[in-house]
């Protein structure tokens, strides 16, 4: 990687500058600077994630967690939650969050990027992503047997065969793996044989973003080796502003202030800045460069430079709980690798010898069930009463997020995950396996704000607004109802191998509302995928988002956003892969923007 001394970096004469060494922002800054043409400089927070094995081997997921490459954030209280503040791990370093995820490679449902067109931003519907997604990726096919063994179904069409991004099938896997198929289709979810090509209901087995040859994480640092010596990166640069210039009365970015070990700095960009910091980030540094809510910047003490209502607003995650089943203790489990020295020391070794073993792969067993799957027809049609009856969404974006409850056969609403392992539980003599339950779909939307005073080192305000209002009562009982649908997976008699009770919330008490509601609202906690807060604006422009469709921010030249932030609603999805996609179709817009000018 082309990473550079300060000294270096303040020399330059940069035509891109990227803020953001992430997921999004990698990709933007490979794709400028491939041919040689143009000068990128990169400015990022954090440092550097390659050869840590928390972010390398597989079997570590999850370790980096709460690590200096994590920005540790926390929401505010929620008062849906019980007066709970929640965890938002972020990454802080060279590869962002792509760097401490854990490594799930999916798209959403063609429904959800055409919804997005919809809204009016012409050029995101799914047939016109479909390449953007194919250019990130290489799909390494699994070995025949390991096909058939495990039933592996999939469109090969459907994937990229020369991206830097190497995705694939696990070669091994679980028993579990079979029998959490059997389970979900003796409930009516089938097997989906086309999950990667824009339909997501149903059971399968996912790929992942691991490069088979090696059995590492694959991540965006691998499109820094697309440009040659014009790609500039500086590591623990801190952005302060983007400085904007009044320019015959217009709005123009020509650069950043940042700080770099305490002491301040600017680099100019002749051509465009590119806000690439991600949905808690962006926001935030729009807002300290004066662009925002003027009641909000003035609260914080910051000039008002162009008043953009929607700045850090329309902020969406997916609600998760993790339901805790005492399994079969004869069973290879997770939990082995941080409960016994002895097998996690042989675990190593193994991964050291030869790319085998529990370190080599993540949980791979997936669904998307939709409402219908779970749901009477009589509380489909009570939700969608009380959907019709909110305000505060565009009459277009309230129509699509009605649709989903309207159709509820053809949506993927809520997701589950299992795993063998529950660490940190740790009870003598008895193992446990965990399925993730998660909202795809939330209708609470909440924002991220800088606090008064604003000062640079400050976190904004995170506030999801979890179950809050009448929007918030619409998520909770979809939780509530999907949770009792996991118990019935968990129960199904093909699991039963696997499964030998519900641990936590006990199997009694799935029947009782009260208690229910307080277990979901004390447990809840989020799946890492913020997007929204720099949104696609569609038809309602300024008033209803920040950027256009070309991710230019309203009322200001020379200055883009692109990163998950830009998402004008979820999708029902892990969202790592669309933000490459994201990426690589900004990074052809702004080509083509600058070979017309």
């Amino acid at each position: 990687m082309q990473i550079v001394s300060i000294n270096d970096f303040i020399r330059q004469s940069f035509d891109f500058l990227v803020i953001g060494g992430g997921t999004a922002g990698l990709v933007v800054a490979s794709r400028l600077a491939q041919d040689g043409k143009y000068t990128v400089g990169v400015l990022e927070a954090g440092g550097t994630a390659n050869g840590r094995e928390d972010v390398q081997i597989p079997g570590y997921l999850a370790m980096s967690l709460g690590s200096e490459i994590d920005w540790k954030f926390q929401t505010a209280p929620q008062t849906g939650l019980g007066g709970r503040s929640v965890s938002w791990p972020r990454g802080k370093a060279l590869g962002g969050s792509s760097a401490i995820n854990f490594m799930t490679w999916m798209r959403g449902a063609r429904e959800d990027y055409d919804g997005w067109e919809a809204l009016g931003n012409s050029g995101w519907g799914w047939n016109e992503l479909l390449p953007y997604f194919k250019k990130s990726e290489t799909f390494h096919t699994p070995s025949d047997s390991i096909r058939d063994e495990e039933d592996l179904r999939y469109d090969p069409e459907a994937f990229g065969d020369s991206g830097p991004i190497h995705i694939s099938y696990a070669k091994e896997y679980s028993p579990s793996n079979r029998h959490w198929f059997k389970a979900l289709n003796s409930l009516g979810v089938p097997t989906n044989s086309a999950h990667f090509a824009g339909s997501n209901v149903g059971a399968w087995t996912n790929v992942n973003n691991i490069d088979p040859r090696t059995m590492t994480r694959s991540f965006a640092t691998n499109y820094c080796s697309l440009a040659g010596s014009n790609l500039h990166i500086l590591t623990d640069a801190t952005v302060q502003e983007v400085i904007l210039d009044n320019i015959d009365n217009e709005c123009v970015a020509s650069g950043v202030r940042f700080t770099y070990k305490g002491e301040e700095h600017v680099a100019l960009a002749s051509r465009e800045v590119i806000l690439s910091a991600g949905s808690i980030k962006s926001p935030q540094i729009l807002e300290l460069s004066g662009i925002g809510n003027p009641e909000i910047l003035s609260r914080a003490g910051i000039a008002v430079k162009v008043d953009s209502p929607m700045v850090g607003e329309n902020l969406q995650d997916h609600n998760a709980v993790h339901i805790i089943a005492e399994v079969d203790p004869e069973l290879e489990n997770r939990d082995d690798l941080f409960f016994d020295a002895n097998y996690a020391a042989e675990a190593r070794e193994q991964y050291r010898r030869d790319q085998t073993g529990p370190l080599a792969s993540i949980p791979s067993s997936y669904t998307f069930v939709p409402l219908a799957s779970f749901m009477s027809q009589d509380t489909l049609e009570r939700l969608h009463s009380q959907a019709q009856a909110l305000t505060g969404f565009s009459p277009a974006k309230k129509t699509l997020m009605e649709q989903r409850l309207r159709h509820a056969d053809r949506f993927g609403y809520a997701e589950y995950i299992f795993r063998l392992g529950a660490a940190p539980m740790a009870v003598t003599g008895k193992k446990f396996g965990t399925l993730f339950q998660i909202l795809q779909y939330p209708f609470a939307v909440g924002s991220i704000h800088i606090q008064p005073p604003a000062a640079e080192g400050d976190d904004p305000v995170i506030d999801p607004r979890h179950y809050h209002g009448p929007r918030g009562e619409i998520d909770l009982e979809v939780m509530m109802e999907s949770t009792r649908f996991a118990r019935d997976i968990l129960l199904a008699p093909a699991f039963s191998s696997v499964v030998k009770q519900i641990f936590h919330p006990p199997a009694s008490s799935y029947a009782n509302d009260e208690y229910m509601k307080k277990w979901i609202t004390d447990s809840t906690a989020v799946a890492f995928h913020p997007v929204g807060t720099c949104a696609m604006g569609g038809h309602e422009g300024i008033r209803g988002g920040v950027v256009d469709e070309r991710l230019k921010v309203y009322g200001v030249k020379k200055l883009r956003v692109v990163d998950a932030s830009i998402m004008p609603l979820q999708i029902s999805a892990h969202i790592q892969a669309t933000v490459y996609a994201i990426a690589e179709k900004a990074s052809s817009m702004i080509l083509e923007d600058v070979a017309q000018n």
